[in-house]
């Protein structure tokens, strides 16, 4: 027998009861899944040198100003990473993580660019994180797939020989996104690269309207012709925008206690994820970058439950957002809605 969580009051009091939600995680950086004491692991193992001294000296590193000084971190602990191996464990001790919340589907990102920029070829990235996609309904009960993301503060050309690279590797990627530094990065700069793989049907997503304005919202539906804004937190400063994203019910990937690390918001009373429920706007809770900014999947729901005072109903919907904002096959979602 399923359980109707949204006819029945007062059933989500605790995190246990959370965790029982069937829910699909839309917006995670793999990358941002690396927990220092695995970076420092791997460093170990393949002789790399780090800039801090210990985990915990790396740990009070994470008080970020902004979105840029987040990257700096980001980008420095990426560079243990270094064969196929280590990218499969990093996404393993993701799944392990995942199962414990409750994630029944995940679509990870991950940023090529950056550690071609270290010197990992293609390659060797999408094979090792492929290696534990490919099991993880065996090992941890979720399914998952990849999503390759261009890094926007590097020019088109980077990302259009990114894609031409990866496309050698159709079948272990469903997907293409854009992330990293907003500021300054339109969407329009990656036109091209994105209609390239629109034909070939890969799935459309972009970073928009975290740090960037509601313009950048626009320019990725428009012109990069996006199925989920990844964000999207400041469209509600422009009310044909929101009223565009209502009607149209085009998800949104919001991550709270990323907005407030990043100082999007001063804090998560200060959140607009709940005015977004209330709008009608198509919103879903995901970690982004969960072991920078405090907190994996369930613990953003724990605590925006707390904050913005979410009804049970509430919840369910963020749960019931997230399944259906998927891009897994009908019957895959028919089969987690049923649980709700």
């Amino acid at each position: 027998m399923t359980a109707n969580f949204e006819t029945r009051e007062n059933l989500i009091d605790t995190k246990k009861d959370l965790q029982r939600l069937p829910k699909a995680e839309l917006h995670l950086h793999i990358e941002g899944t690396f927990e220092p004491e695995l970076i420092f692991e791997m460093a170990a193992k393949n002789n790399v040198k780090l800039a801090y001294a210990d985990v915990e000296a790396l740990r009070r590193a994470y008080d970020f100003a902004d979105l840029q000084s987040f990257l700096n971190v980001y980008y420095a602990g990426m560079s243990v990473l270094k064969d196929e191996s280590d990218f499969e464990t990093l996404t393993n001790a993701y799944f392990a993580r995942a199962q414990q919340d409750g994630i029944v589907h995940a679509e990870l990102f991950f940023d090529p660019q950056a550690h071609a920029a270290n010197g990992i070829a293609f390659d060797t990235v999408i094979r090792g994180l492929h290696q534990a996609v490919k099991t993880s309904k065996e090992k941890y009960g979720l399914t998952s797939s990849l999503i390759l993301c261009f890094l926007r503060d590097l020019d088109e050309d980077s990302a259009m020989q990114t894609l031409e690279k990866a496309l050698k590797h159709r079948d272990k990627f469903i997907g293409v996104g854009l992330d990293s530094a907003e500021v300054g990065n339109p969407p329009s700069k990656f036109a091209r690269v994105f209609a390239r793989a629109k034909a070939e049907e890969l799935r459309l997503v972009a970073h928009a309207g975290e740090e960037g304005p509601p313009e950048y919202v626009k320019q990725a539906l428009d012109l990069l012709k996006v199925e989920r804004i990844d964000h999207g937190v400041r469209s509600l400063e422009d009310s044909e925008l929101t009223k565009r994203l209502i009607d149209s019910g085009i998800p949104l990937t919001v991550c709270p206690l990323s907005n407030v690390k990043l100082k999007v918001f001063a804090n998560l009373q200060e959140h607009n994820l709940k005015k977004m429920l209330d709008l009608g706007l198509n919103a879903t809770v995901n970690a982004d970058d969960p072991a920078y900014f405090g907190g994996y999947l369930l613990e953003n729901f724990w605590q925006c439950k707390e904050a913005l005072s979410l009804s049970d109903q509430e919840l369910v919907r963020l749960c019931r957002n997230s399944i259906n904002a998927s891009f897994m096959s009908a019957s895959e979602k028919s089969l987690h809605l049923a649980n709700l």
